[in-house]
Parts: structure tokens; sequence; C-alpha cells
């Protein structure tokens, strides 16, 4: 059994269950609500900021290509092989203190091109 909504996209079939309505997969296989990786030019910068902390130092991690869980857990192990804390805000990974210099190499170890920015 098969049925359509107004718009003559596929709804519900008898073999599959229900499907998405924008991507036209079942909804176990549909990738319409996941986030993206962010659109960058493909190099990971890492930098050190202070602004808006009480002077005190958080180093920036952006263009990641990772996104949701993936990215929360790449983050996890970075502050631990740093030992300190930090969290991740829209895509960006913040880590407690300067930790540049531990962080380039092992950004490169996953093959990605890794720049450090700001001073």
């Amino acid at each position: 059994m098969l049925k359509k909504n107004a718009s003559g996209g596929l709804v519900f079939s008898t073999d599959q269950g229900r499907m998405c309505p924008d991507c036209r997969q079942p909804l176990s296989d549909c990738t319409c609500g996941e986030p993206q990786a962010p659109a960058g030019d493909g190099v990971v910068r890492v930098s050190r900021e202070t602004k808006g902390r009480k002077g005190k130092g958080v180093t920036l991690i952006t263009g990641i290509p990772l996104t949701g869980k993936a990215l929360k857990d790449y983050a996890k192990v970075l502050k631990a092989r740093c030992g300190t804390g930090g969290t991740v805000k829209d895509g960006v990974v913040e880590i407690q203190g300067d930790h540049r210099d531990l962080l380039v190499p092992l950004l490169k170890e996953k093959g990605w091109t890794v720049k450090k920015a700001g001073g």
C-alpha cells in the first residue's frame, strides 16, 4: 500500500514504513535533519583568546570537519590530552588555557591542514 501527500510525495509504504517527504527515503535512513559539516576552507585554525573572559586565556579550535556527537567526542579527547576543561559552542572547540603547541600536532595526526591563528 502506498500513500501520497498533496504535493505528490510518498509518505508511507508498506515495504519500508514512514517516508521522509523531503528526501523520499525511509525515516530510518533520512539525513535531512542531521547537521552538515561546516563548509569552510578546509583549514583547522588554532588560536588563543582572552576577550570577555576576565583575562583568562582559552584555546579556540575552528574548522574541524566534524559535527554533533563526533565533534563533542573528539573535543573530549583533546581536553583529556591537555588535562583541562573546555566546551563546544557553535562548532568551535574551546579548551581552557594556552595549549596551541600541544594541539597542533594532535590535529595534524588526523590528516587535517592546521594553522596557528593569531599571536
